[in-house]
């Protein structure tokens, strides 16, 4: 590791937010270029499924950032630090403040522990008055990172384009389902995006340079274009004709997010600080950052080329609804809770019938009425849940923490379980189970038990409870016999070696 500061080179990354968009992708290649890594988690379940999980040199901690006296003793011993921590995921307008407060915790905590860098993705923008709240809380915790005198390198990146991220979804579906755009003013207002892959290399290439530390280096790719030019770039990319955008002065941040709501998968409560930092110009200042970590950096059209390809290869690393906790199980214990269990026997192995059980969701669809789903999901949307359209990482394969459409994988067990808890918005608490019962692993045949159950708040639950009842037949009875369907395609495709599904 010539040219990286010795003590950080010999001693752990520590690395917060690896269960997010950035940091999910930023361990692996920390790892790869032959760093120790230390993540920082709230629950290691949700690192589990990820490939670089059992990388060797990879140390998991769990933790609380808002504990100083427990993250400055989980720091000790490590010599860099990246913050990737945002509150953005929350609901709230006191967003700005919680960040500020866990930046200012986490400084005098790298400070106890004697860390010599700390590392820090923020937002790109114009200085001075007239930023968005945005942008202005990024630069709060900028000021709250540097307050107790460890040296900071503050990357300012603009809108990151790939797959998976928050901007990239946005962009995407508004490009895809409206050929003709009424859209606030911003849609003029200048930007420099750059490709994930791009601001990995800056992430990692910053410790490799010991000339970046103290230093704020705006990061972004060859390109200065308007909003609306980025949309035509992902309309051509989608193969569809030009869109009409018209820009109209009327469209408030508050507007533009609920629109962005119910047309992408984005919620509202993600997409308003950034409809807000879209009224500010965001191009970098100066080449800094080009200079020092040099690299070849995509185009706008590059960007979106490389993060549709990922998509059309199901490559998807991470994804911007991996962010946020997963909730424990709902405490069914005292109080009402109403099961609706149904049970199938199947002649095919484990394997087979896993493998089919994890491919609900998202554009696989639900096995059956696909139709009342998709209904369930545009109605969740337009009360503020986060509806269908977040899809899921992978069309096969999930992994603990996982978004399934308006469900979130919390347990995950291969050939065994597979246990999904409800985010649409409802009058109670709903999970929504699939376990498989066998004799042995290797058992040709088992039997798979579904498990719907709600936990109703108030009278509005019960009255949701009994009102979809009548529905429960359609839906499960027919997911199980969709599996069922699955299932014996799965173990036709795979004949004889039917390990390559475990």
């Amino acid at each position: 590791m010539s040219g990286f500061p010795r003590s950080i080179a010999t001693r752990p990354v520590f690395l917060t937010g690896a269960t997010g968009y950035i940091g999910g992708r930023l361990a692996p290649r920390l790892l790869e270029s032959g760093f120790r890594v230390r993540c920082l988690v709230r629950d290691a379940g949700k690192l589990k499924g990820r490939s670089w999980a059992g990388v060797p040199g990879l140390e998991i901690v769990e933790g609380d950032a808002s504990d100083i006296v427990a993250l400055a003793r989980q720091m000790r011993g490590c010599g860099a630090a990246y913050y990737l921590i945002h509150s953005m995921m929350a609901a709230g307008e006191d967003y700005a403040h919680r960040d500020r407060a866990l930046a200012e915790t986490f400084a005098h905590a790298a400070r106890l522990a004697g860390v010599e860098r700390i590392i820090y993705l923020g937002g790109l923008g114009e200085t001075g008055d007239g930023l968005s709240e945005h942008l202005r809380s990024r630069r709060e915790i900028e000021a709250a990172l540097a307050s107790t005198g460890v040296p900071v390198t503050v990357l300012r990146a603009a809108m990151i384009v790939g797959s998976g991220s928050a901007s990239y979804e946005i962009l995407r579906y508004l490009v895809e389902r409206l050929p003709v755009m009424i859209t606030p003013r911003w849609v003029s207002t200048e930007c420099q995006p750059i490709a994930v892959r791009n601001v990995l290399h800056y992430l990692v290439a910053s410790l490799r340079q010991p000339e970046t530390a103290g230093r704020t280096l705006d990061i972004g790719g060859p390109e200065v274009m308007s909003y609306r030019e980025i949309m035509q770039t992902m309309a051509e990319a989608l193969g569809l004709p030009r869109r009409t955008i018209v820009p109209v002065p009327v469209l408030t941040p508050r507007l533009s997010s609920l629109w962005i709501h119910l047309v992408t998968p984005i919620s509202h409560r993600i997409a308003r600080p950034l409809a807000e930092g879209l009224r500010n110009r965001v191009v970098c200042r100066n080449d800094d950052a080009v200079k020092l970590m040099p690299q070849q950096l995509l185009t706008v059209r590059e960007s979106i080329d490389a993060a549709l390809g990922k998509v059309a290869s199901a490559e998807v690393e991470t994804s911007w609804s991996d962010a946020g906790p997963v909730p424990g199980d709902p405490d069914w214990a005292g109080g009402t809770a109403f099961d609706d269990v149904r049970e199938i026997e199947l002649d095919a192995p484990p394997a087979a019938v896993f493998a089919a059980v994890c491919r609900i969701g998202g554009g696989n669809g639900w096995y059956a009425a696909d139709f009342l789903w998709r209904l369930r999901g545009a109605l969740d949307r337009l009360v503020g849940g986060p509806g269908l359209r977040r899809g899921r990482r992978n069309p096969e394969n999930v992994r603990y923490g996982d978004a399934l459409d308006f469900w979130r994988v919390t347990g995950v067990e291969r050939n065994r379980l597979l246990e999904l808890r409800a985010e649409m918005k409802l009058p109670g608490e709903a999970a929504l189970s699939f376990e498989i019962i066998s004799s042995a692993p290797d058992a040709t045949c088992c039997r798979l038990v579904q498990r719907a159950r709600f936990k109703p708040r108030g009278l509005g639950g019960l009255v949701y409870w009994y009102s979809v009842l009548p529905l429960h037949g359609i839906v499960f009875r027919g997911m199980l016999n969709g599996i069922r369907a699955e299932t014996a395609r799965i173990a036709r495709a795979a004949g004889e070696p039917l390990a390559a599904i475990s």
